[in-house]
């Protein structure tokens, strides 16, 4: 019987994450060392996420540096080791990273998975903003419904899917011109309409948000990788988010909260 507890390793991997945490007994009992963590996230990603791809030596060294350099201008530490999404919204790349990251690990591109970020030229779509964004549990993630809009598309994916909440940010509407100010938009991370739009990832198409492929959203929901947050809160007796946790998860040890958006246009 699965159990419905935090798993040993996530559970390891959260020890003294937070002040609260380090004063209170852990509710299960961590005797399995999590140094394995990374070579069972890699075997997940080969069964998991067979159409990933790899990033080239100059590729990968590019978009660490400028992840890197992300990182440091809104003053995000990484502080453990954990994995980062990296987005690169660049309409001739159109890619999402997972990047394995920590204080002292060698940072490394573990996947490259397309995506479609924000387009330009359509009213109403807004260009995905650049920055840091934090996996927050003061923000609730939500399921798709699953309904069809007017034009049959079924916009968040099929039903059950994961929605990443990011909130209100500042972004470029791309329906004007760039000396516009930005306004304000909802930015999410979720799945599209996997017999009609997701066959157009890896370009740019999306009303702003994040658009990615049902494997990967299950792939994401199901191993935590941008809930270490929320996990911890249940630790804490917190229940809120509890509902939106996938009840087969089976959270990595390495999970992380960061999100990461940039353009790698931009350095060229």
């Amino acid at each position: 019987m699965r159990s419905k507890l935090i798993p040993v390793a996530l559970a390891a991997a959260l020890v003294g994450w937070a002040p609260v945490l380090r004063a209170q007994a852990l509710p299960v009992a961590v005797t399995v060392p999590a140094e394995g963590a990374l070579a069972a996230f890699r075997a997940a990603l080969r069964a998991e996420l067979p159409a990933a791809e790899a990033a080239s030596p100059e590729q990968a060294a590019a978009l660490l540096d400028a992840a890197r350099a992300a990182l440091d201008q809104a003053g995000e530490k990484v502080t453990r080791e954990q994995i980062i999404l990296v987005v690169d919204r660049n309409p001739a790349v159109q890619r999402l990273a997972l990047v394995l990251a920590g204080p002292e690990t060698e940072w490394e591109v573990l996947a490259l998975e397309k995506v479609s970020t924000g387009q330009a030229g359509r009213r109403g779509y807004f260009i995905t903003p650049v920055g840091v964004f934090p996996h927050s549990t003061a923000i609730r993630d939500y399921r798709a419904e699953g309904t069809y809009n007017e034009n049959g598309i079924r916009g968040l994916g099929a039903k059950g899917s994961r929605v990443w909440d990011f909130g209100w940010n500042q972004a470029q509407p791309g329906w004007l011109p760039a000396s516009e100010p930005p306004r304000e938009m909802r930015l999410l991370l979720h799945a599209t309409d996997p017999d009609q739009l997701e066959q157009r990832l890896g370009r740019p198409a999306s009303q702003g948000c994040i658009r990615i492929s049902a494997a990967l959203n299950r792939f994401l929901d199901r191993r935590g990788v941008l809930d270490v947050d929320h996990e911890a809160s249940l630790l804490t007796g917190d229940q809120r988010h509890r509902a939106v946790l996938h009840p087969e998860r089976e959270p990595t040890a390495l999970a992380g909260r960061l999100l990461v958006v940039l353009d790698s246009a931009d350095a060229k």
